[in-house]
């Protein structure tokens, strides 16, 4: 998970704070020692470091967080509001320009993962309810012009081809034309990439700035790389002035020392991340959100954006007449299991709830994970429909089928059964509860009834 262990040792360090009634300039000094040591680690460069480190101690040490009640949460405080400014402060969104279509050149150095993400920015747009065209400009790297073509196809976005016997420049001035006839407001271009920025790569980008006058160059890095995704990103905005970046891999970053620096040392904002392998993986970049993360204090609004997006509204009211009615069968259980999973890995929506990094090492014994998840759905799908609709048929011999189907053991199926059975029970207390509810607001003014506050 992207920041795993930053973030964990961060709020080790804050939860020290929290349990003083009172801080002392020493308690700040040594807790800034701790911070100084978890960016390190983290691979946070080192000038930003100390930069970062000196803002929040000159903050810290002030007559309003020494003199305060709850003088641990003012620190958090001042740290969350200097991780937001460090990483940009403000989301940066991606620019529009006034007569369309907005060309979006896409740079970067080979094997950060330019083609694919030019196709889930594509992706992005689609989303916005804008019309992308993409853009094959990478003539040299064999199968690139063919792996565009293939992942528009799968996002059922259009690709601009003219093969790789063409210069790109004349390529991208033909996609642009080809974008004003046909009606596309956004041209993405994909561009070459070397294992090594070099004279050759800069000056063909330099070329198609010129030609192209685009509204936004986006430079692709590799998140893991760490440091050297900010020195990438430094030459290339030495020498073609981008306009924002988009890190990729980020939820396998565990340190997040890029994230963390390169606005800083760059001064371009970070427009977005890749969060994942799949196509929708692409997240806009919320600095203020992305802080908060960090400290623990997860990412609701994120979820929420996520829920909306991936969630059948026609099925959530469908499940919540059955919650009220306590009809809940493992057919349904299974089918919210699969929304869940359109959500996104389940670590990184855990990572969004508040204080789930605290809860996670409370339940260390206890696996809540994907795997986990595969496991519950290939046993329910090893039942017959009678049996998941009506579970107490199930005895031992059924018992021993399904496990066998499902590649479990009998035990897992057991687990899983009682965890249903205690749910159906809670339902029908809500369902109760709701019903007594509804009455005592139907006797009193407006006869409306009370809401079931879950639904």
């Amino acid at each position: 998970m992207a920041f795993e262990s930053l973030a964990s040792k961060l709020q080790a360090t804050f939860q020290k704070l929290r349990g003083k009634g009172k801080l002392t300039e020493d308690d700040v000094k040594q807790a800034m020692r701790e911070v100084r040591i978890a960016l390190l680690e983290a691979d946070v460069n080192l000038k930003v470091v100390k930069e970062f480190v000196e803002k929040v101690r000159e903050r810290a040490v002030g007559s309003e967080v020494l003199q305060s009640l709850t003088p641990g949460q003012q620190v958090i405080k001042i740290v969350n509001d200097e991780l937001t400014a460090l990483m940009g402060g403000t989301q940066s969104r991606l620019a529009q320009a006034a007569k369309p279509p907005t060309v979006v050149l896409m740079v970067g150095l080979q094997g950060a993962g330019k083609t694919t993400t030019t196709g889930k920015l594509g992706l992005q747009l689609v989303k916005m309810q804008k019309r992308p065209l993409l853009v094959a400009c990478d003539v040299y790297r064999p199968a690139a012009i063919k792996q565009l073509q293939v992942l528009g196809e799968q996002l059922k976005i259009p690709v601009f081809a003219m093969g790789d016997q063409v210069r790109p420049v004349e390529i991208a001035k033909a996609a642009i034309e080809h974008a004003r006839v046909h009606g596309n407001d956004y041209v993405l271009v994909d561009t070459a990439g070397r294992l090594h920025i070099d004279d050759q790569l800069m000056q063909e980008l330099k070329d198609l700035d010129e030609a192209l006058h685009p509204s936004e160059t986006l430079l692709v890095v590799d998140a893991m790389t760490g440091q050297d995704a900010v020195n990438v990103a430094e030459s290339f905005h030495q020498q073609l002035q981008i306009t924002g970046l988009i890190l990729t891999k980020l939820d396998g970053d565990t340190r997040g020392g890029a994230a963390l620096s390169v606005r800083s040392v760059t001064g371009c904002p970070i427009k977005y991340v890749g969060m994942g392998e799949k196509l929708d993986a692409l997240e806009p970049f919320h600095p203020d959100r992305m802080a908060s993360r960090i400290l623990g204090m997860g990412d609701v609004l994120t979820l929420i954006e996520k829920a909306q997006q991936s969630i059948d509204e026609k099925k959530a009211a469908e499940m919540e007449k059955k919650f009220r009615r306590a009809e809940f069968t493992l057919d349904d259980f299974l089918d919210q299991l699969g929304q869940v999973r359109n959500l996104g890995p389940l670590d990184q929506i855990l990572g969004m709830l508040p204080g789930m990094g605290k809860m996670k090492q409370q339940l260390s014994g206890v696996e809540v994970s994907d795997k986990q998840i595969s496991r519950v759905e290939a046993i329910i799908r090893s039942m017959t429909s009678k049996e998941r609709q009506e579970p107490k048929v199930i005895d031992a011999s059924r018992k021993r089928r399904i496990a066998k189907g499902s590649g479990t053991t009998v035990q897992e199926v057991n687990r899983l059964l009682k965890q249903f059975e205690d749910m159906q029970k809670m339902m029908k207390q809500f369902s109760g509860m709701a019903k007594k509810m509804g009455k005592k607001g139907k006797k009193g003014k407006g006869g409306k009834g009370l809401k079931f506050p879950f639904m």
